[in-house]
């Protein structure tokens, strides 16, 4: 029997980072490290670009400046595939550690890099760990005046690492006239918004919650959900990190070997596109940032 699938496309987003870049695991590795350590990002890539197109599924890929720089095939694979390439800033910084000032430069690089490797205009942004909330939403000016046109970086729930509760659940521009806001997917349930749009939670409820969950939005509250996942998710043979406690210990690991099966059955249940395809008539308010000299000339040859 053929899957059934929802009539209307939700977004699928995949969070461009390594093993050792994960926020959760930063007081154990040094970000001097980095350039040392194993990484696996290119094969895990390969892995889920295979995947969605196996299945026809197109995505955005949120992806860190400091993998453009080092993985340029990988960046011009995903472009080349047809999936969108937004921005995860430069160096996996969470926005409420950083100044203003710090938070331009690390986007301005990020979008600079991203646009002059892929020959493509970036419009979309997610901060590293849904790190923008109500105390640091001068974020979205600070992006719209490096020329993104959406974010997708509030996420209305209650966590113990990020959380906007209250924030809508819908599309929204938190600033007026600002850019537009696409929160991950929640269900709303006993007057608390419960996070539904992937990563940990994914992997540890069992997958007919998540598809009731999705079915749910797309039938009663009349959206598209969107769903994020991290390419190390799909890879249980990556390095083990010593000396970090339980609790991220059974975070980052649990169900690893699970993801890239669930996952495979979560594209055939339902219909899959980027975020700019998606939310397409929202963006359309939004003013499309324009082409550099530099990625114009990239275009045209």
């Amino acid at each position: 029997m053929s899957p059934i699938r929802n009539r209307a496309a939700n977004a699928l987003t995949v969070d461009v980072e390594d093993y050792f870049q994960v926020s959760a695991l930063a007081p154990s590795i040094p970000r001097s490290s980095w350039d040392t350590r194993e990484c696996r990002i290119e094969r895990n890539l390969d892995r889920i670009l295979e995947l969605f197109e196996r299945n026809g599924a197109r995505a955005t890929f949120f992806t860190l400046g400091w993998i453009a720089e080092r993985y340029p095939r990988a960046i011009r694979r995903i472009v080349e595939a047809g999936h969108e390439l937004a921005s995860h800033g430069y160096g996996h910084q969470r926005v409420t550690d950083l100044t203003p000032w710090a938070f331009r430069e690390d986007i301005t690089r990020a979008r600079r890099i991203l646009q002059d490797l892929s020959g493509t205009v970036i419009r979309g942004y997610r901060a590293p760990s849904f790190s923008i909330g109500e105390d640091n939403l001068w974020a979205h000016d600070v992006l719209a005046e490096t020329g993104h046109a959406y974010s997708s970086s509030i996420y209305p729930v209650h966590h113990d690492h990020y959380g906007m509760p209250d924030a809508p659940r819908e599309p929204h521009r938190p600033l007026e006239g600002g850019i537009l806001e696409l929160p991950p997917a929640t269900l709303r349930m006993g007057g608390r918004n419960l996070p539904v749009a992937g990563g940990g939670y994914f992997r540890l409820l069992p997958y007919a919650v998540s598809r009731h969950a999705l079915r749910h939005i797309a039938r009663v509250d009349g959206m598209p959900a969107v769903f994020y996942f991290h390419p190390w998710e799909i890879d249980p043979d990556q390095p083990r990190i010593p000396g970090i406690d339980a609790k991220t210990r059974f975070r980052h690991y649990l169900n690893l070997k699970r993801m890239a099966p669930r996952l495979e059955r979560l594209l055939q249940d339902f219909e899959w596109d980027r975020m700019d395809r998606v939310f397409a008539d929202q963006l359309a308010a939004t003013p499309r940032p324009a082409l550099t000299t530099e990625i114009a000339r990239v275009s045209i040859a």
